[in-house]
């Protein structure tokens, strides 16, 4: 599947910066994870942290599927509000879902110190806007789920908008466990420290045939080479629907666009991450280097080539929306670009293994934060391969 337009950001700005070799011979390990982007990395790194024989294998470049397209912004918030959450789960398994992911961003910030990448982590605050009045009983709702939940949430009312923004709503949530970052970048210095401890990796690899055996599972490549593992981690994001039995996921085009450096940000308050209530909703953010990056516009995905004649339309869309909100902002377009992604009913990632495939582990993190649900599904897989108990996996489990 073609997964972005031609051109996205992180990839245009970045350029190559890892060089691995495509698979030439038959291979034996513990693991082999597929895929070889930021879930990918991420499990490789865990798994290659506890010692296990690692081989990761990608058909593209590596970090050249969705990351390279991600806008990156890292929150601990489900695309279902915690509030509606509850209703479907309990307040028990609702409230730990969320706690999950708001420990998560604590936890990639320790990685990236861990292995010294260079991927323009930088902490900020998140601020989630009420779109319409009528959102307003909706946040209110919020607000007093998370405060039971023990997270660090305020409520700011229009005038508290009004005095930090050029543009008003009718209310906001505000809180302070959010980040930013260059997931491609991460990849790369990810799977660079997973190779240093003996991961190997092959990208432009296709994977042709997968079977369980006996002793594993059983992987040929479209040049007949073989990778015989005693297990398979499925890190293939969008592309699951070709070995996942069942598809769990609806699949959205999202369009975004990158303006040039800017020197000041006039209206913009602290530079937060900016979210709201509408669905689909607009998102915000700032990069290390002075960019501002907005993405919305989302789409149900039909196909890749209808998707990207959308592009014009979508980022003029994103930046009429953005110019409305900060008029002051001396801002120019430097690029725009569209990738697809994946919503599940609920919100919540996927992890684990199916019935029919036993040996086989998936890492699907699906939603607007797919990058806190790597890290948690990471974690959870490295626990099950190394015989360690994890609480928390009953929540992503498919026959949940």
């Amino acid at each position: 599947m073609d997964l972005t337009s031609p051109h996205p950001f992180w990839l245009s700005k970045n350029g190559l910066l890892g060089v691995y070799p495509s698979l030439n011979s038959n291979v034996t390990c513990e693991v082999v994870v597929l895929g070889a982007g930021i879930t990918g990395a991420l499990a490789a790194h865990h798994l290659t942290r506890e010692g296990l024989n690692v081989v990761v294998v990608d058909r593209r470049d590596a970090g050249q599927g969705s990351t390279c397209a991600s806008t990156a912004l890292l929150q601990y918030e489900i695309d279902t509000p915690l509030s509606q959450l509850i209703e479907i789960f309990g307040r028990k398994d609702a409230e730990r879902a969320y706690m999950v992911c708001h420990e998560s961003i604590d936890k990639i910030e320790q990685l990236v110190r861990d292995v010294r990448a260079d991927c323009g982590f930088q902490r900020r605050k998140s601020v989630y806007l009420a779109t319409r009045a009528r959102d307003v009983k909706l946040l209110q709702a919020e607000w007093q789920a998370r405060r039971d939940a023990g997270i660090v949430v305020t409520f700011w009312d229009q005038k508290e908008i009004e005095a930090r923004f050029s543009f008003s709503r009718p209310a906001a949530l505000v809180s302070e466990q959010a980040a930013e970052v260059d997931a491609y970048r991460l990849v790369h210095a990810l799977l660079a420290h997973a190779a240093a401890q003996g991961a190997r990796i092959f990208d432009r690899t296709v994977i042709d045939q997968q079977e369980s055996t006996k002793d594993g599972v059983r992987l040929v490549t479209d040049r007949g080479y073989v990778i015989q593992a005693q297990h398979a981690v499925f890190a293939t994001g969008y592309e699951v629907g070709e070995f996942l039995p069942k598809s769990v996921a609806s699949l959205k085009s999202t369009f975004a666009f990158a303006t040039e450096p800017l020197t000041e940000f006039p209206g913009w308050w602290e530079r937060c991450l900016l979210w709201e209530t509408a669905r689909p909703y607009l998102y915000l953010r700032t990069t290390e280097d002075g960019r501002a990056i907005v993405g919305g516009e989302d789409d149900p995905f039909r196909n890749p080539e209808r998707r990207d004649r959308l592009l014009t339309k979508k980022a003029a869309r994103l930046e009429e929306l953005f110019r409305a909100m900060f008029p002051k902002m001396d801002m120019e377009v430097a690029c725009s670009w569209a990738g697809t992604f994946a919503e599940t009913k609920d919100g919540l990632a996927y992890i684990g293994t199916v019935r029919q495939m036993p040996r086989c582990y998936f890492a699907l993190g699906f939603g607007g934060n797919g990058i806190t649900y790597s890290l948690v599904a990471a974690e959870i897989i490295r626990d099950a391969l190394i015989g360690r108990n994890n609480s928390d996996a009953r929540l992503f489990r498919f026959d949940r």
